[in-house]
């Protein structure tokens, strides 16, 4: 063997496990990972990295991984070849889908495809050539009212004002917890290095939280709120502003509409109204508002806690209202909008105007809730399945999701799956959901696949563009996730499992390039050949967006080979967020819309229940940085360490409930109850439980060996899936009624 045999290569990677998408630097030797540690040069994360990253080297080598598909046979997952999988995925689904029609087959997707540029660009082809209406995702579960409220105000689902966080002199953060996640719809790695930076220049971080979150510990001020107030109290800061006479719209007053709309429906929400409801003193909220208005660059960002709830539409909306009365939208230091490299809609077509959004373009058969984005709920899957009668799904074919766990009555949709003709999932792992697929898809180890990330720069704290190359040779015989996609969506269109995924993107690249160039795609056909898959309509993306060379119009812009030669190098930085303001605006009125007729009639409900007493006893979730995704509990560098799935109890309310630290609880809700651990904790606001998502890894036939030997208590078997925000359709995971005793 030569000398060189045994050499040491470094590879520059995007980590794909969280939404702050830090950059990696892997040594590896002898097709080993050796070490992994944050890329200094990186142009957006800088040489910052969490524990997850390190994880990579033990998701590659995880031996309970899929590495070839697996077929159920006689109630048991069995190895079988590629050509056997699809075999038995062609036998079994055109005739279901003759026999039932297409809104028979369901379709589910999880949060990691939006980590995998093959999944998210080739998700949709498979969608489209299904046809069905019964479309399920992981944004329902976490995001859609910040879509939704993001779309009707600005025209379209990704236009997201960020957080100017280098320049701002106040961050006030609502029911998120930043310094775990490094961002949640906002890429922020190292938050609490600008955090820290935001605090040495004088300015001040302010957390609204029913937790002292590890945010909170490092803020200058933190206030307790009831869980679900959050649509109270923003509604009242905004009374304030106008009853003080504090609104000032600055540079974006004349492309905005509606502000004595606003007014109006806002009347009734004083601080005084509202603060019961809200558990914190009409003063404290009076201050706040103040404060926001009086400071010259500041910034509102909300998340998980203010979406998981029944009015998580309306306060997403009240939070981008209250940045926008206070002159804090598109401002530097205030609210800015990220200008992505490629793939952004708010930065093609028309300048400043667009269609907007729309939703229940059609319903839930069962349920009525309407479409939003293209999609359902996720919690009208189980009832989907089991209701008879035309249209009841009978098909389902999961992507990198694990819904048993991560949505609400998981044994219900346990159930619900083991019913169904045919599952089929795309899927790395065995786990609590895909034990029920008769055909598993194994994708590949993202250390053996290409990576640029096509959501998560539009909703960046600073614009760049990376790319990153394989790390690791693909294994022999295994298509890529997007190949795996195209023969799927060949098997649905009736063309064969034995097509060649290659022709198959080279037709449908050739039809699109004639339906979006026109007369310019014989042009643009040439200048991307050789390319083929997700490179070739990121190199597209790239050529045609803003910072693009256009094919060649351009010469200084950007392509693909110009991003591919910048990885070692950290990337292409191409500055911090900017005002867009009107440009990026797709709204049919050219205007930002403060006060869309959908979330004024829903401000009713609202008020409505302004009086209303809070429950005794309520639980919400949290997030640890070493997990995201349920499967991260079966990496032993993310498992290690002390249990995290306790649920987290104020002494007070445990000592009234006989609860030890240490002890079992069980908690109910309704007919549903699940046992966990008690943890004290003075950090919990008194009335509210803390229980982390994602466990619950002890229900047979699962194949996660690490996970399963600290299960954990399944916070998702506790909730009602029939319990969600009726304009967003999001699950209701927070702020719900509970009781607890010594188990």
């Amino acid at each position: 063997m030569s000398e060189t045999s045994h050499a040491v290569h470094t590879h520059h990677r995007i980590c794909p496990l969280c939404e702050a998408c830090c950059g990696l630097e892997i040594k590896v030797q002898d097709q080993k990972v050796i070490s992994i540690r944050g890329h200094e040069a990186d142009v957006l994360s800088r040489g910052y990295i969490c524990p997850k990253a390190i994880a990579l080297k033990d998701l590659h080598e995880d031996p309970d991984r899929l590495r070839t598909p697996l077929i159920k046979r006689n109630g048991k997952h069995e190895s079988a070849t590629w050509d056997e999988a699809f075999a038995e995925i062609e036998k079994r689904l055109p005739p279901l889908m003759a026999a039932h029609g297409k809104h028979a087959v369901a379709i589910a997707v999880g949060n990691p495809s939006a980590h995998k540029i093959g999944l998210l660009t080739y998700f949709g082809k498979l969608a489209r050539a299904i046809g069905s209406r019964n479309v399920f995702s992981a944004s329902t579960l976490d995001q859609m009212p910040k879509q939704l409220a993001s779309g009707l105000m600005f025209g379209h689902w990704l236009s997201t004002a960020l957080p100017d966080i280098s320049r701002t002199d106040l961050l006030v953060v609502i029911g998120a917890n930043p310094l775990a996640s490094n961002g949640s719809m906002w890429t922020v790695p190292d938050f609490k290095g600008k955090a820290k930076a935001l605090q040495a220049r004088g300015g001040q971080l302010i957390v609204i939280d029913p937790r002292r979150t590890e945010t909170a510990a490092v803020a200058d001020a933190h206030h307790f709120i009831r869980p679900g107030a959050d649509v109270f109290l923003l509604a009242a800061m905004v009374q304030v502003l106008f009853e003080e006479n504090l609104v000032n719209l600055g540079r974006v007053a004349p492309w905005v509409q509606g502000t004595e709309e606003v007014r109006a429906a806002v009347a009734g929400f004083t601080p005084e109204a509202a603060a019961a409801r809200c558990g914190m003193g009409a003063d404290t909220i009076r201050a706040l508002a103040r404060q926001i208005a009086s400071t010259p660059k500041a910034a509102v960002y909300a998340r998980i806690g203010t979406c998981t709830q029944q009015y998580g539409t309306l306060a997403s909306w009240l939070v981008d209202v209250l940045n926008t009365l206070t002159g804090h939208l598109d401002i530097e230091g205030g609210m800015l909008f990220a200008k992505s490299a490629a793939f952004a809609s708010n930065t093609a077509g028309k300048p400043g105007i667009g269609k907007g959004v729309s939703t229940g373009r059609h319903h839930a058969r069962v349920s009525g809730a309407p479409e939003v984005y293209g999609e359902l709920p996720i919690t009208c899957m189980a009832e989907e399945i089991e209701t008879p009668g035309e249209g009841q799904v009978r098909a389902l074919i999961t992507v990198a999701t694990n819904p048993v766990l991560s949505s609400p009555d998981g044994p219900r949709l346990s159930k619900a799956l083991d019913s169904l003709d045919l599952m089929v999932s795309l899927d790395i792992y065995l786990n609590e959901t895909t034990r029920h697929a008769d055909v598993i898809l194994p994708g590949l180890s993202p250390l053996e696949d290409l990576h640029y990330d096509v959501a998560f720069p539009q909703l960046s704290w600073r614009n760049h563009a990376r790319y990153s190359a394989p790390v690791l040779p693909h294994p022999e015989g295994q298509p890529e996730e997007w190949q795996t996609l195209l023969k799927l969506t060949a098997i649905v269109q009736g063309q064969g499992a034995q097509q060649d995924a290659n022709l198959l993107d080279d037709q449908q690249f050739a039809d699109d390039a004639n339906r979006l160039f026109g007369p310019h795609a014989a042009a643009v056909m040439a200048a991307t050949s050789g390319l083929r898959g997700p490179q070739r309509g990121l190199d597209v993306a790239l050529r045609s967006g803003p910072y693009g060379d256009q094919f060649g119009l351009k010469p200084e812009g950007l392509n693909l080979k110009k991003v591919m030669a910048a990885s070692d190098s950290g990337g292409i930085d191409l500055g911090e967020l900017q005002p867009r303001i009107p440009e990026m605006l797709r709204t049919p009125s050219g205007k930002v819309e403060l006060a869309p007729p959908l979330l004024l009639q829903d401000l009713e409900r609202a008020a409505q229940d302004l009086s209303g007493l809070a429950p005794d006893l309520v639980i919400i979730g949290r997030r640890d940085v070493r997990t995201n995704n349920s499967w991260m509990h079966n990496l032993p560098t993310l498992a290690k360490g002390p249990f995290r799935c306790t649920a987290l109890v104020h002494p007070e309310d445990a000592a009234r409930r006989g609860l030890q630290d240490g002890g079992m609880a069980t908690l109910r809700n309704g007919h549903r109850n699940i046992q966990a651990q008690v943890q004290f904790s003075t950090d919990m606001m008194r009335g509210v439980v803390s229980l982390p998502h994602g466990w619950g890894h002890n229900l047979p036939g699962a194949q996660l060996g690490v996970a399963a030997e600290r299960p954990g208590a399944n916070i998702n078997a506790l909730l009602d899936d029939q319990l969600r925000d009726p304009l967003s359709g999001n699950a209701v995971l927070g702020g719900v009624a509970i009781t607890m005793e010594a188990a």
